[in-house]
């Protein structure tokens, strides 16, 4: 499935994926919402934990507004954010 038919994910999104190699869902799938942040935000791109939550909602079939405050919060911690 082509990335930007997932949701939460646009242009934008989508081209940072492309750009550290991530070109479908099963990429994506193998990198996890955490990997392929981690690797989007290595390359220098200016991103939010927004990202995170919607890689993640997009692996889930899920608005990323809809996760619940403990995973977010997971998120964070596995990626090395500050809450």
């Amino acid at each position: 499935m082509d990335l930007i038919e997932l949701k939460n994910l646009g242009k934008t999104s989508v081209q940072w994926l492309n750009a550290v190699g991530i070109r479908n869902r099963d990429q994506l799938q193998a990198h996890g919402a955490v990997g392929a942040y981690v690797k989007v935000r290595e390359r220098g791109f200016k991103v939010s934990k927004v990202l995170l939550y919607a890689l993640e909602g997009a692996l889930m079939n899920s608005h990323w507004n809809d996760l619940s405050p403990e995973l977010k919060k997971q998120l964070l911690q596995d990626a090395g954010e500050k809450d």
